[in-house]
């Protein structure tokens, strides 16, 4: 699958913000589970959109880089 954009982020959800996210409002991602084409990824500042739509076993591999720490600054 190639990545996409959903113009309008507004898809039902219940959306859910990651908790790698600053606490204090800023830099906020959230995802939406059981989409059918992938994992949907906004800015939880702009819930309108866009959205990536990222292929489900990319996501896996980035979230799990993450966990690992392989971005750490």
């Amino acid at each position: 699958m190639t990545d996409r954009i959903i113009p309008n982020a507004m898809t039902p959800g219940p959306w859910r913000k990651s908790s790698y996210s600053n606490s204090e409002g800023g830099s906020c991602v959230e995802v939406l589970d059981g989409h059918p084409s992938g994992v949907p990824v906004r800015d939880s500042k702009s819930p309108q959109g866009p959205a990536l739509l990222i292929a489900a076993a990319s996501w896996s591999s980035f979230a799990s880089a993450v966990k690992a720490g392989h971005f750490c600054v």
